[in-house]
């Protein structure tokens, strides 16, 4: 039976942040574990390969049920079994959100650690920034957030240059105090190759003799003994063992966190009773506030010359906007923008071939609906009920069309008439408020940023709390997504990092993290 003082389940952003910052001091025994391997595919580095590495090995390959909202489609919900996690998966697009994004979390927790000052430290921590240290970036950081300039696709520049000519402001990159307006993306690129976060924190420090790497080992359930944690049953070549420590850290992300409280006895006492586990600790809202990005693929259009390749990653400027104004310039964004380099389409639609046309993606940043994750079985084989509830609200809608709108305002823009052709979709017939929701429905895909099955809170049915300590156990905690109550405006995986950074930094002060507000 192994012993460490602290267990940390899963691999993926967060785990990685959390193994290297925790065993940092040499001394602390840490594990980590995770059920995937190594990064072996050799595509997971090339940046121009994301869209297309889905399905493989290293996914878990999660899908939703029907969607009322999206024409009763399925959507495929790609998540990271390696190493690494989703950050070997996802389009590496670095944006923070907007400070007052943060505002919900410092509120439902009452702590200023989540605010936007208290994590600003952590962002920092987290990054090695290419355009130098700054108030707001950092240099020191193991991540690489490559800012770029002539590397970004003519197609992207002229769309950038359209926004501004329609008034929407000009950002030297997206992770400053302002969000709203338009920059090429901050990305985690170095020298033309993904860099996961696993290459930038885990696998540097492998060789410490205080860390043990767990990896095709997949866990089965807590064990638990007088509102404690006393151990975690896996299953590692084969045999079913257990792992002892005296903190435990969950990591697995917005779906697996639940399923795994879930299979060892927390969690809603009806759904506990359908898959015939005995309720441990009853959590009524374990796997409740689901909720997810969605994008429009989207406003295509046909070209008149061919598109260069991408240097980069595909879609390699995003453009935040308020709803009520596009030249608007402070406060939250309500929609966003994304120029892609080539034909980007949900399975609804057939796509121009490559080089003969260009996406503008459009979508919501702050979706009002709330889903849930319910578990189907108790094995580890038995896939999830995942419901995101998309475009389950009028606000929701009306913003999606108001995105619509914006895209087809800077894709028609005289700035991009050396480029256009032809609108493909939705094409010009599509005018009306109904026919606009019509092709949402059919367009809408997600922008893989899942979160809040776990949300942090001081209520009484919060799963954790400000300390991201779980409610009735004194070593259990959760650092990952599913404890953010509510989505940033853009892409979750920094302040994701961010979270884990700001978690570390009080861990190793206090073992018990006590409250600081």
């Amino acid at each position: 039976m192994e012993k460490y003082d602290v267990l940390i389940v899963g691999g993926g952003s967060a785990g990685c942040v959390l193994a290297n910052r925790l065993s940092a001091d040499g001394q602390t025994s840490v594990a980590l574990v995770e059920a995937g391997g190594r990064p072996t595919d050799p595509d997971i580095a090339v940046p121009q390969m994301w869209p297309f590495i889905q399905g493989r090995d290293f996914d878990w390959c999660y899908e939703t049920v029907p969607q009322p909202g999206t024409a009763d489609r399925r959507h495929a919900w790609p998540r990271g079994k390696v190493l690494g996690g989703s950050s070997c998966l996802h389009a590496m697009a670095h944006v923070r959100g907007h400070p007052d994004d943060f505002k919900p979390w410092a509120e439902a927790t009452g702590s200023s650690r989540w605010s936007y000052e208290g994590l600003l430290p952590g962002f920092i921590k987290s990054e090695n920034f290419s355009e130098g240290r700054t108030a707001y970036h950092g240099t020191e950081g193991p991540l690489p957030v490559y800012l770029p300039g002539a590397d970004v696709n003519p197609v992207v520049s002229a769309y950038m240059q359209a926004g501004q000519s329609l008034g929407v402001p000009k950002l030297s990159d997206h992770n400053g105090p302002n969000l709203i307006g338009t920059t090429p993306n901050s990305l985690t690129i170095r020298n033309g190759q993904r860099v996961s976060v696993a290459d930038a924190y885990l696998f540097p420090i492998m060789g410490r003799s205080n860390l043990s790497v767990l990896s095709g080992t997949s866990v089965l359930k807590l064990l638990m003994d007088k509102g404690r944690v006393s151990g975690v049953d896996v299953l590692r070549d084969g045999k079913v063992q257990t792992l002892i420590a005296d903190e435990y850290i969950l990591s697995g992300g917005t779906i697996a966190n639940p399923l795994l409280l879930m299979r060892s006895g927390i969690g809603p006492e009806e759904d506990l009773a359908r898959i015939g586990v005995p309720l441990q600790l009853r959590r009524e809202a374990l796997g409740q506030n689901l909720q997810d990005h969605l994008l429009g693929a989207g406003n295509v259009y046909r070209s008149k010359k061919p598109v260069p390749p991408s240097k980069l990653q595909l879609s390699e400027s995003l453009m935040y906007l308020s709803a009520e104004d596009m030249t608007k310039s402070d406060g939250k964004p309500d929609v966003v923008l994304g120029c892609v380099t080539g034909p980007s389409v949900s399975e609804c639609f057939e796509a121009p071939a490559p080089g003969e046309a260009y996406t503008l993606l459009f979508g919501v940043t702050h979706p009002t609906s709330r889903g849930f994750l319910k578990p189907t079985g108790a094995g580890l084989a038995d896939k999830p009920v995942l419901d995101p509830a998309y475009l389950q609200t009028e606000v929701d809608r009306a913003h999606f069309r108001r995105a619509l709108e914006y895209a087809r305002a800077v894709g028609h823009s005289e700035n991009m008439s050396d480029w256009r052709l032809e609108e493909v979709l939705p094409g010009k017939d599509v005018r009306t408020a109904e026919e606009f929701d019509a092709f949402i429905a059919r367009a809408a895909i997600t922008h893989h940023h899942p979160i809040g099955t776990c949300r942090m809170g001081a209520d009484e049915e919060a799963i954790v709390d400000g300390n991201l300590k779980v409610n009735g156990l004194d070593n259990l905690h959760i650092v990952d997504a599913s404890v953010l109550p509510t989505l940033t405006s853009g892409p979750v995986h920094a302040a994701i990092l961010a979270v884990a950074e700001t978690f570390a930094a009080e861990f190793l002060q206090t073992s018990d993290l006590l409250d600081v507000a």
